[in-house]
């Protein structure tokens, strides 16, 4: 019946469809609009392990996985009326073993010569592979979010018993200290009394480490980045004063980025406070603050002139808890740690380019405002 009509109708052509029909890699299927099958070539015997003569003698609809049955109705009445010229849809099939198939279909009408639908073409690539490692890959993933959310809970816990133990160290070093004042005078009693500050610090970094989670699309808000970084060159206006130091910043004021209002403080003020510390006494200290944009980020971009670090020796730790890269005593490793994650929780990223007495370039991609 179909072979008829396309020669019939498509002389010149039809030699060529054959060639093309029989030997295309994917599987191709001509059915009537009731959903019989006309003509299918070797492909769709390979992907449904059926012969010719088999698939001719059943329904399509019997090898259709039952949940998948109605995944065309709509569509279909769509494109028999006209509204659409083709349609796509995924479907799972049995295999004459057994076992089952997902196939993405390509839907499209055979038209008479008054343009009323005639037949219909449909087109299967088989896409087993690819969906299998799309569920495993979903897999993968709950099982991460499941393991995330059980070492939130314990880093929760965690830290929650390590303030309430430094707590009350801290409690009793004080009860003792008052109590016994010639304690302060013993060599043993001081070096206690430091351990358990350091105890202290490092709860207090840990904690705010734990606090740090991906932040939702309904956590975020659209903020005025310019606003954030003044509030920031206000803070350090003191440090800057007394160090020298220009800050020189450039930013419109139309420049709105997604993020988190603390996170945001916390970013720029730390970049800032560093680019003030770690300045060179070789010159007069300078900080450039900049925008540039992409099709998705906002890249805030803050510069110095300042001692610079040896990337080479220290690229990979730079971001690295408790690493610190000059010779510093208020240096302890925990800021810039701290805010990578803060850029990375709000879906951004950091990229610093520096060279060694010139200088340090921190880009900072914050998520743009739509």
């Amino acid at each position: 019946m179909k072979a008829s009509f396309l020669h019939n109708n498509f002389p010149d052509t039809y030699d060529s469809f054959e060639k093309i029909f029989n030997n295309t890699y994917n599987g191709i299927v001509i059915l009537t609009l009731d959903g019989d099958w006309i003509k299918v070539n070797d492909s769709i015997c390979d992907l449904f392990g059926y012969t010719r003569n088999e698939l001719f003698n059943m329904d399509i609809q019997n090898i259709v996985f039952r949940e998948d049955l109605g995944v065309h109705q709509t569509k279909y009445e769509r494109l028999l009326a006209g509204k659409i010229d083709r349609y796509r849809v995924r479907q799972r099939y049995f295999h004459k073993d057994g076992s089952i198939i997902w196939v993405l279909i390509s839907v499209s009408l055979i038209n008479n010569k008054d343009g009323s639908p005639a037949q219909m073409i449909w087109q299967f690539s088989d896409i087993t592979s690819r969906k299998l490692n799309q569920d495993k890959l979903k897999l993968m993933l709950k099982v991460v979010r499941e393991q995330n959310e059980r070492l939130n809970t314990f880093a929760d816990i965690i830290t929650h018993n390590l303030r309430s133990h430094s707590g009350n160290l801290s409690t009793i070093k004080g009860f003792l200290q008052e109590e016994f004042e010639w304690l302060n005078d013993n060599e043993n009693f001081d070096l206690m009394v430091k351990a358990i500050d350091n105890l202290e610090e490092t709860v207090s970094h840990l904690t705010e480490v734990a606090k740090i989670k991906q932040v939702g699309n309904d956590e975020v808000e659209t903020l005025n980045l310019l606003d954030y970084v003044e509030k920031a060159i206000y803070n350090v206006t003191a440090l800057a004063r007394n160090t020298n130091t220009a800050i020189i910043n450039s930013i419109e004021d139309d420049v709105f980025v997604k993020g988190v209002p603390a996170y945001l403080d916390s970013i720029v003020l730390n970049f800032l406070t560093n680019a003030i510390k770690y300045r060179s006494e070789a010159r007069p200290s300078e900080i450039k603050i900049s925008v540039e944009e992409d099709e998705n980020y906002v890249i805030l971009i803050i510069a110095d002139n300042g001692i610079g670090i040896d990337l080479e020796k220290y690229g990979k730790k730079l971001f690295h808890m408790y690493k610190t890269f000059h010779i510093n005593k208020d240096a302890i490793g925990i800021g810039l740690f701290i805010t990578k994650n803060h850029i990375e929780s709000m879906g951004g990223k950091v990229e610093v380019v520096s060279q060694v007495d010139k200088g340090t370039e921190f880009s900072i991609y914050l998520k743009k405002a739509c």
